[in-house]
């Protein structure tokens, strides 16, 4: 499956598997002075795989607990859906397309680095 760029030419996609391959879906970090960061999971389940939400940027369309502070950043203190377990990888294999367009650069911007 592709999707079209900027140019409207349709470009190869990388599934989820293909990106990240032969990777772990599970790692806890009990040394880590902020565990657990996010209140809610038992600690023998908690996965730190995602310490850096990769859902993120995709602001509301990551589908997580947020809000937003008063200055407009993106809270997910909240949110502890990517460290229940490894349900985490799963959300994150649906959500990679939308992660790959946003990633994706034009061929204008590529000639430019």
């Amino acid at each position: 499956m592709g999707f079209a760029d900027d140019g409207g030419e349709e470009r190869e996609q990388m599934s989820f598997d293909e990106a990240m391959p032969n990777s772990s879906s599970f790692f806890r970090n009990v040394d880590c002075a902020y565990f657990p960061c996010h209140e809610g999971v038992d600690e023998k389940s908690f996965n730190c795989l995602f310490c850096y939400c990769p859902l993120y940027a995709l602001g509301p369309a990551c589908g997580g607990a947020f809000s937003y502070t008063a200055s407009g950043i993106k809270d997910c203190s909240a949110c502890t859906r990517l460290h229940d377990g490894d349900a985490g990888v799963a959300i994150v294999r649906e959500k990679f397309a939308e992660l790959a367009r946003l990633a994706a650069t034009t061929d204008a911007s590529r000639d430019e680095a």
